[in-house]
């Protein structure tokens, strides 16, 4: 059995398919996956023996870049045209493909199920993607949901007019290159019939809607054996949990003093501090002894060592911090991310932080809610609810949709 997996995005969106990869491998079938080509990705998936086929610009440079809103629909139209090159190859003769990322990566990946005739899986990392009546929509930037509108279904209605504004010529540009029907309402295309919702079910709670038939399969997590470094070691073994501070693959653009701002807040509560780089390229701000940086490290080997983890709120960050039953400090950036702030501040496991730009004041209010006993105790109650199986699910769903679409042998 041969599957692909397609993605494009930051490492939220590849190492949760690399997850599924090993899985997949590890129950007896080929896997390929789509991913952007930055170095850390193939690094990544080397790492667990899994072949990446690059295409697109690198995530990395697109996302430090910055680029204006109005840019969207042509760096769209880029990408989906890379996936036509790149992905259409590497799908032939592949028996399903299961396609996430942005919104018109996914398009274009599904449309090359399409071509080629080969059935796909839609899957997505938050569930703020799938209409609801419970919940608005996302805004994408340059289109603000109007303050006035407040249905949800009135406000889900204004999402599917401007995901098809956004990404439709761009789609189905590429589309008619390759002899494809042009598609009507892109939002509807991407989640299909049956879209899989790929969180855990205490930390991300569905509620069924009518029109949808989603399928949540748990949390995909990558298992990360690697050992921490041993300067690391020798930091942690040498006081009290610190403090981890570290916002993943946001490059923090208004925040340009957040190293400074995370250390001297930190401190006050009486903490040691660990610096996580990440994309923002954070530093040090003195050589005193409570401080470390680090680079790349096993976030499921660290996060059970600190005393709480402030981050940006990516889907895979937060469901790591909880699993580990460690305290968290959510400060949102963009997206899903103030979506996940929201869910650790109800599950009273930590805080979220108001606005993306943390100061001394908001900063040290947001740790003290943290760091609270009671916060810990109930970190400690909700890791043990946190499902680890969402990869095996999904990998078997898969599996057997395969064996069913598969004629059966002769003799």
């Amino acid at each position: 059995m041969r599957v692909l997996l397609s993605t494009y995005g930051s490492r939220g969106d590849v190492q949760p398919m690399a997850g599924l990869a090993v899985r997949l491998r590890e129950l007896g079938a080929e896997v390929r996956v789509c991913a952007p080509a930055d170095e850390e990705f193939a690094k990544l998936l080397a790492g667990v023996g899994v072949e990446l086929v690059p295409f697109g610009p690198s995530a990395r440079a697109l996302t430090k870049a910055g680029p204006v809103p109005s840019t969207l629909p042509q760096r769209a139209a880029a990408v989906i045209a890379s996936q036509l090159d790149a992905v259409t190859p590497a799908a032939e003769g592949c028996d399903v493909l299961v396609a996430t990322g942005m919104i018109s990566a996914a398009a274009g990946a599904l449309s090359v199920a399409d071509k080629l005739g080969i059935p796909s899986v839609s899957v997505t990392f938050q569930q703020l993607t799938l209409p609801s009546a419970h919940r608005p929509p996302l805004a994408y930037p340059g289109h603000p949901l109007p303050p006035e509108v407040t249905d949800n279904r009135a406000l889900w209605d204004l999402d599917a007019r401007n995901v098809n504004a956004l990404f439709g010529e761009a789609l189905n540009t590429n589309r008619a290159s390759i002899g494809l029907p042009p598609v009507d309402d892109v939002r509807d295309y991407v989640i299909g019939d049956r879209p899989w919702l790929a969180t855990d079910p205490a930390l991300d709670p569905w509620q069924e809607t009518p029109d949808l038939d989603v399928v949540q399969t748990g949390a995909w997590f990558l298992p990360d054996e690697r050992p921490l470094p041993e300067g690391l070691v020798a930091f942690l073994d040498a006081g009290e949990p610190p403090v981890y501070v570290g916002f993943g693959s946001m490059p923090l653009h208004g925040s340009e003093d957040a190293a400074q701002v995370a250390i001297e807040a930190v401190r006050a509560q009486g903490r040691r501090v660990l610096v996580g780089r990440g994309w923002a390229d954070l530093s040090l701000i003195d050589d005193q002894s409570d401080c470390f940086a680090v680079g790349d490290v096993s976030h499921q080997a660290l996060f059970g060592r600190v005393a709480a983890v402030v981050h940006h709120g990516g889907a895979g960050t937060t469901t790591t911090a909880t699993r580990a039953g460690t305290p968290q400090v959510v400060v949102p950036q963009m997206a899903d991310q103030p979506y996940w702030a929201g869910r650790v501040a109800e599950l009273g496991i930590g805080a979220a932080h108001a606005g993306t730009t943390p100061t001394f004041e908001s900063l040290s209010a947001s740790l003290a809610t943290a760091l609270a006993p009671g916060t810990r105790a109930r970190a400690a109650a909700v890791a043990r609810t946190i499902r680890t199986d969402g990869t095996t699910v999904a990998a078997q769903l898969l599996l057997d949709s395969i064996a069913r679409a598969t004629p059966p042998v002769s003799a």
